[in-house]
């Protein structure tokens, strides 16, 4: 008797154990979301550009862009012009260069807002949008470069922001597509096989 009671304990507990299992199985599916649910895209971001007024990523639907974090006073500097050419170049067939001034490194970015946009028009000539200064790596990031850094957001690849003049090509949806080293020129056909492609 004292057998059959034991017996008859454990397969109770099991038959419940087993419901238990089934029941959180059921009610688990739903809350999982396939990996690629919570990759983002540009047009969420809206950020402060170089004279303090609003820009809207939005408004760069179906176009392919480029951003790229700047200094003033870095060896890699020459490479304004070569955007600048680019997007001279190629932005009436849906291409846009986005500069990101950042003194995260070697503090080769030192001026201010109005100061950058000086250097930029003298020396340059650049006609591409600027945004306001922002950091591109560790806690402060700027959360355009979360984005841009961290696969969980955009899809694609975690990176870090390796120096100045470092590239983020977006697709027309504006899914990151390629991650593309500072010392790579604008110009270079890596990039331009990208544009056309």
């Amino acid at each position: 008797m004292k057998k059959l009671v034991i017996l008859m304990s454990g397969l109770m507990l099991m038959i419940s154990c087993q419901n238990q299992a089934q029941t959180k199985a059921k009610t688990a599916k739903p809350t999982q979301k396939p990996e690629n649910m919570s990759v983002q895209n540009i047009y969420q971001f809206k950020v402060k550009d170089l004279y303090g007024k609003e820009f809207d990523f939005a408004t760069l639907k179906g176009k392919k862009v480029i951003i790229v974090n700047t200094a003033s006073k870095c060896g890699l500097t020459p490479q304004y012009k070569d955007l600048e050419a680019l997007y001279k170049e190629y932005k009436d067939k849906g291409v846009v260069v986005v500069g990101f001034p950042s003194n995260d490194f070697a503090g080769q970015e030192p001026g201010t807002n109005e100061e950058i946009a000086a250097f930029c028009e003298r020396n340059y000539g650049v006609t591409f949008p600027m945004m306001g200064k922002v950091t591109v790596k560790g806690k402060d990031k700027a959360a355009i470069y979360e984005f841009l850094t961290q696969k969980s957001k955009n899809g694609l690849q975690d990176s870090e922001v390796e120096w100045n003049f470092q590239k983020y090509l977006i697709n027309e949806k504006g899914q990151l597509e390629k991650v593309v080293s500072p010392r790579t020129l604008p110009g270079d056909q890596e990039i331009i096989d990208w544009i056309n492609s």
